[in-house]
Parts: C-alpha cells; structure tokens; sequence
C-alpha cells in the first residue's frame, strides 16, 4: 500500500481516495478514518442487525416513489411535505439549484464545500468568493460579507452554517437579518449540513424563517447527521413554490431502498440519534484538547463535528497524509486542494476517544521525529517565525481572478498577460485585494471589523468601502484634516496617523506608498473571535427594492410563493390539507431544534 498512496491520491477526481479503493489496496482492511464527517454513534448495532436481516429484500425491490419517503421523513421532523424536497445526497440539490436558480452570478466564503465553487464554475456562472481571513480564526463577518456582495452586484448568496472546513458558526439572528437585508436578491442559500452537531445555542436552525421568505433555501444532510455516506440523502426547505420547483425536476425514484428503510425505521430511533450527537459534541471537546497539547499545531473553534488544524512551521500536508496513512493505517484530510486554504491545513473528524490517542500518538511520531523517518516538521524547537500558506493561495486566486492554476497555465500560453481581468469572465471568480501585511505583533490583527464591533479611544473606525474597479489598490494615505467623519478629533500635524483608504485611480497600479511613523502610536484596536452583528443599518442597501406590498420582488425565480396576507395573518402553513401533517411527537426531535440534550 505504501507504494501506492501517492498514485491512489493523484488518481480520484474527489480530495481523496473512497474507501473501497482503499479497502482493496490493503488487503481487506480499511484505515481508521478521521477523513469522511459522519457521525461515528449512529445507526445502533441494532439497526445494522436489522438492515443486515433485510438486506436481501432491501436490494431486490424498487423502493416507493419520493414523495412516499418525503412524507415519513416531514413527520418525524414535523415539517410540511410541500416545502421540502429529498435528494440523493445534498450534492443532488446543489445541482438542481445551480441549474434553475442561479442565472448570472453566486457569492460564497472561501475556504468553504467544494462544490458551493466549483458546480456553478461548470456551468459557466461567475463565482465570486469572499476570502475568510486566517489571521481572524477564519470568522465570517456577515455585514462585510453583504458589503462584498452589493459592491460586486451578485445575485445568488450562499452561507454554510457551520462552515466546512473550520467549523465556523453563526447565531440564529444574525443569519435572518442578513436574509432579510438580502431580500431582493435572487436567492439566499444556507447550507445547514452539519448544524446537528452544533450546541452553542438551543435552536439554530432557520427552517422555519425560510419557508415565509419568497428567495431562502435550506439544505440539510441525513447522511453526514447518521453516519450513512453510502446512502446518499439529503434535503431541503423552501417555500412551497421553490421547494415545489427543485421537486418537480427530480426523478420519481431518485431515493433508493437503503434511503427508504433508514427514514421507515427512524421513529423508533430517535432517544439514540439523539444520543449520538450529545456524544459526538463531548468528543470533540476532548478532542480539540489532546490535539491543543501538541506542539506548534493549532486547533480553530469548530461546531462541526470535525476540526480545522495548522500544521507547525515547515510540514506539508501531503507528506503528513501520506506518512499517517502509511505507517500508521490512519487516513487524514489535507486541505490544500481547497480555495482559501493551503496544504498546510488538515481537517479531522471527531470519532471515539480510543481513536482519537491513535490519531495523536501517529501525528508525534510524523511530526516530531521519534519515527524511523524523520520528522515531518523540522526546527520545531527552533521558535522559526509563521508564514501563512494562504497567503499563497490568495496570490493565486486574485492573479487568474479565481480561475487557479487554469489560469496560470492560460497566462503561459499567452491567453493573457499575468493580473486581473479588467471584466471577470464566464465561470471566473473575484478578484481579490493585494496582500495586506501582518500587523506588528499586539496590535490586534485580523480580519477588518464593521465600526460597532472597533475601539479606538475616542475615535471610531472607519469600515473600508471596496470600489468596484479592475484591482482596488488599497494605498496608506494620511488622514485628510478636514475629514470629521474618519478622525473627530485633532491629529498632531508633525506625524499624522495613516488610514488605509481606496482611491480611485485611472489605471491599476501597485506603488507603495511612504507611511509616515507616528509620534504616539493609537491604543489597539478591541477585537473578538466574532464580532457582533451590527444593526440592519449597517447593511448596504441594495440598489433598488421591491415596491410594496409585493413580497416576491421583480426577477426572482421563486414567483409563487407565500403572500403578504399569508405572512401577517397566519404562520402561511395553515392552511394546508391535513393530510401528511404531523402530529405533536415526543420520540424524535425537531427539525429547528432537533430536541438539544446538552
């Protein structure tokens, strides 16, 4: 097998080799995997016993229609049939919603799931990706995020909650109001795959809030929250006219028979899936800590039920996967492959204690050197300084304008002279600003932060306002006296204080500008690991709303949709035919809040 890792990882279209091929390139016997992020605890060794009993019906027969599935699986979560659609799997849905709702444009985090990027690419539609900042624990700030958005005229928005690699999370309320400002937008998706496994508030879920809203979808993953990756379902919540419209594109038996007798036998199981995640939640916990204790690597906050680590100083990724799988029969996730992260980054499920000492134990050995082979990360005790290798994935994305090393590799070729598009072409990304140095160590460095979330004393920060040009040139400039705006109050005249600001110039450019030293440096700037949502205020407007009292606006697909009326005078579900509704259950838990245990 040794011999063969490198090819088995070069040679699979997905960031890593299934399991099956690994399976049969070792005889028989697959590695532990901290790889695929799916719950370890569930189904209960009963439940195989009982799919294995009836494996033989399982395989043999056609499974009932989809709507059939849809329906039991609506009444366990207690949801209402017409505003959901099963797929098989989410990338099923993300398809289908790429092919008949996103016409022109999609804005997505980056480093964020693959195919958020790269399904639209494929089908010829502008992505334009929002770099998360390392230096700010990858957060995502949502007002700069729908800041991003208005500036480059995007008309799809895409939020993954918790995101995937870093297990970021937002709060319930900051994501409706960021919905709510981007009502006139086409379409909002939150990507709620892994939320299950958040505990950081009781109800995180907004399934709810988007069955009342004419353009929000909600996806959802079965397979990642049960543990059954092979079964491949997933779904989402909508209106019932964009639930209606993705639903009325899928196959009539899109769902297999596995799907089907998974969803059928859930009622009895759900003080166990329940249990699952409670568990899953204490692993990880645990988790982070032992992986914390090992030198020079560092552990980001996760809600997923996986973690984001960087590599110490001087390993590379692939060497660290490679050797873990080898040597220790441990497969791993190198992110290098991912826009916005670098190999320097590995993303590890939770699993079990027992697995978890293996995991450490085989990453002390590979990279520390107390293996036959070396270290994999030299001068660990030398206190060697950090270089971020996001930097250099940036550097790549905003010189091919997102197109990667396509674009290198067309820029060789003479399809153009190296730098950004003056037009983002079809199926191109966002040109991204130039590098900004790391600030002076104390100073509070990281990603910019709206004005209510800056503490200066006595002077509030100013958010810069991206220009919408070939490649914003951000140039250090000193602080106009005039400006009460940037800075009330008087700046001594012998060494003003720079701000970075945009200036508009006729032809791009990248000279440095002089940065005068300042005679009494200002206090550093307050800062936490998520800055607080600002208030509705603080969101750019769009461009032109939607008159009232119309509630679906001009040009959005999700024509149809509830009405106003519906929205003032009832929960719009109401009125819907008894049939297929739920009634109150006490087993299973709901899909908002999917019954927390701690």
């Amino acid at each position: 097998m040794a011999g063969n890792v490198t090819s088995l990882f070069r040679s699979t279209a997905a960031h890593s080799p299934s399991m099956a091929a690994l399976t049969r390139e070792s005889d028989g016997a697959g590695p532990v995997d901290f790889c695929i992020p799916c719950n370890p605890y569930f189904p209960t060794p009963a439940m195989f016993e009982d799919m294995a009993a009836r494996l033989r019906d399982i395989i043999t027969y056609y499974p009932s229609s989809a709507d059939t599935i849809t329906a039991e699986l609506c009444g366990l979560l207690r949801l209402p049939p017409q505003c959901v659609a099963m797929g098989n799997g989410s990338t099923e849905l993300i398809t289908w919603i790429d092919h008949l709702l996103v016409r022109e444009s999609l804005a997505v985090p980056v480093p964020t799931f693959g195919r958020w990027t790269d399904q639209p690419m494929e089908t010829g539609k502008r992505v334009d990706m929002f770099p998360l900042q390392e230096a700010g624990g990858f957060a995502l700030d949502l007002a700069q995020y729908a800041e991003f958005i208005r500036t480059r005229g995007t008309r799809v928005a895409v939020i993954c909650n918790p995101n995937n690699p870093d297990g970021g999370f937002l709060h319930k309320h900051a994501i409706v109001q960021f919905m709510d400002a981007m009502a006139d937008l086409d379409l909002v998706v939150v990507d709620e795959s892994f939320l299950e496994f958040a505990d950081a508030e009781n109800e995180p879920s907004v399934v709810q809030e988007a069955m009342l809203r004419p353009n929000v979808i909600v996806l959802r993953s079965l397979g990642k929250n049960f543990g059954l990756h092979g079964i491949r379902f997933g779904y989402l919540v909508a209106n019932p006219a964009l639930a209606g419209r993705i639903r009325s594109m899928l196959p009539k038996w899109n769902l297999n028979s596995f799907a089907e007798h998974v969803v059928f036998m859930l009622k009895e199981h759900g003080a166990e899936y329940a249990q699952s995640l409670h568990q899953v939640r204490r692993d990880r916990m645990d988790m982070s800590g032992q992986l914390s204790s090992l030198p020079g690597l560092t552990v980001y906050p996760s809600q997923g039920n996986f973690l984001f680590v960087r590599l110490p100083v001087g390993a590379e990724g692939t060497v660290v996967r490679d050797r873990m799988l080898t040597e220790h029969r441990i497969l791993v996730r190198e992110c290098g492959n991912k826009i916005g992260s670098s190999s320097r980054f590995l993303r590890l499920v939770v699993r079990p204690q027992v697995d978890v000492r293996r995991l450490v134990s085989g990453l002390e050995q590979v990279l520390y050197g107390t293996s036959r082979k070396g270290a994999a990360a030299p001068g660990q005790a030398a206190g060697t300084g950090y270089s971020s290798g996001t930097a250099a994935v940036d550097r790549l994305v905003s010189r091919t304008n997102g197109s990667g090393t396509r674009g290198l590799a067309a820029q060789a070729a003479g399809a153009g002279a190296p730098g950004l598009a003056a037009t983002p072409t079809t199926g191109t990304g966002m040109p991204l600003p130039a590098a900004v140095p790391a600030p002076a160590a104390g100073t509070g460095g990281g990603m910019p932060v709206p004005a209510a979330a800056s503490v200066v004393t006595g002077v509030p920060q100013p958010v810069a306002q991206p220009v919408a040009q070939p490649e914003p040139q951000f140039v250090p400039q000193p602080v106009p006296q005039p400006a009460p705006q940037f800075m009330p109050q008087p700046v001594p005249q012998p060494a003003p204080q720079p701000v970075p600001q945009e200036i508009p110039q006729p032809a791009p450019q990248r000279v440095p500008e002089p940065v005068p030293q300042p005679a009494q440096p200002l206090a550093p700037v307050a800062q936490t690991a998520q800055a607080p949502m600002p208030a509705a205020a603080a969101y750019p407007a769009p461009a032109q709303m939607p008159p009232p009292p119309v509630l679906t606006p001009p040009g959005v697909p999700a024509r149809g949709g509830l009405t106003a009326a519906q929205v003032r005078g009832t929960d719009g579900l109401s009125a819907a035919p008894a049939t297929g509704w739920p009634g109150p259950q006490t087993a299973w838990p709901d899909a908002a809040g999917m019954g927390r245990t701690g």
